[in-house]
């Protein structure tokens, strides 16, 4: 019903005009005259809406970061900004949406430096600070619950070398999910009839959701609760329940897939986070089962899900202070957080560096 929805909305009130996703911010920087349209910021606020509530395995981050970096274009194009400020006008808008999305200002801040910027530059810099200064008194106000409401606890160093192996599976399950989103829009767009499109990919989602509800929508609350479950229960758990799990991190970015081939609006943040999150819970699991360890799982989920995270944006200092953000005392693990971001993110870029010199060659 959502990806129906949103197919009627984009032919017949938006005008066959596509969401594209993060991409089309970073094509309206690359020209002057290139411009976020106003309708982006109905369009995906609504699309991601539908698309999450019906059960669209993707999330409302990046929908809700190009609506603010329309925003922002849009107060630049108006001449209510100088001309120089268009990045800075962007990268503020992005820095306000994606600190309120995870209560992390400093998340927001980078994010918007690191992944839509790129470099430092003064002017960006400036407006990113004033932007996540304001977001952040905001969200003070209103106030920010964790994603994850389980807290963070104190880790070992002998849990490291540990860590570094799941961030190494991280990196690898980043790369297969970038694999599966290619593949899937461009299997996607070989389709020329649309209503065998759209249905398709409805279809195909709904039935992996039916075989395994913690895929629906962004799955954040799959999340705590298979979080609970394993941390809980202890290795005193249903010879099915781990094996489901295994599906699930695997399954997630299918899900997410096929939800963007078909039509949704989203994109890989939270189907990311979750799925990375997913891998650690196992990991946890079989290391505690198998070899004796009493490794915390809260601690391995965040770890996994930093370092997809991070491999998946190519964002590692993104993806450390935004994890940081999503349980308490998140920033406890900063240092093994920061360790698996960043080791994931260069095996996923040495990965897509050999295929495209394979390619190439």
């Amino acid at each position: 019903m959502g990806i129906t929805a949103i197919y009627f909305l984009r032919k017949y009130v938006f005008h066959n005009r596509k969401n594209k996703g993060i991409k089309e911010i970073y094509t309206t920087l690359e020209t002057r005259k290139d411009h976020l349209p106003v309708f982006k910021i109905p369009s995906h606020f609504i699309n991601g809406f539908l698309t999450v509530v019906f059960g669209g395995s993707t999330g409302i981050e990046v929908s809700t970061v190009v609506s603010t970096a329309t925003i922002g274009n849009q107060i630049y194009k108006r001449r209510l900004m100088p001309l120089a400020f268009k990045k800075a006008c962007i990268c503020a808008g992005v820095v306000a949406g994606v600190t309120v999305l995870f209560g992390s200002a400093i998340g927001g801040w980078l994010f918007a430096i690191e992944v839509i910027a790129k470099k430092f530059q003064k002017k960006v810099v400036v407006s990113a600070t004033v932007s996540a200064l304001i977001a952040f008194f905001f969200i003070q106000y209103v106030g920010s619950p964790y994603l994850i409401p389980m807290s963070a606890a104190v880790w070992q160093w002998k849990a490291l070398p540990y860590m570094m192996l799941l961030a190494v599976l991280a990196g690898l399950l980043a790369t297969y999910f970038t694999q599966i989103v290619i593949f899937c829009k461009h299997w996607f767009s070989g389709i020329s009839n649309n209503f065998l499109r759209v249905n398709l990919g409805a279809l195909a989602v709904g039935i992996l959701i039916v075989g395994f509800p913690s895929l629906y929508g962004d799955s954040y609350h799959g999340l705590v609760d298979m979080l609970r479950t394993f941390t809980f229960s202890g290795i005193h758990l249903p010879g099915s329940l781990p094996l489901t799990l295994a599906a699930l991190f695997l399954l997630k970015p299918i899900a997410a897939s096929l939800t963007l081939g078909a039509g949704g609006d989203g994109g890989v943040f939270a189907p990311s986070i979750v799925a990375g999150a997913f891998l650690g819970i196992l990991f946890a699991y079989l290391c505690n089962t198998y070899l004796g360890f009493e490794f915390l799982v809260v601690n391995f989920a965040l770890i996994g899900a930093a370092a997809t995270l991070a491999a998946a944006i190519h964002g590692p200092m993104t993806a450390i202070f935004l994890i940081c953000s999503l349980a308490p005392n998140g920033y406890q693990l900063l240092f093994p957080l920061g360790m698996a971001a960043f080791s994931a993110y260069m095996l996923s870029k040495k990965i897509c560096s050999y295929n495209v010199y394979s390619y190439q060659g």
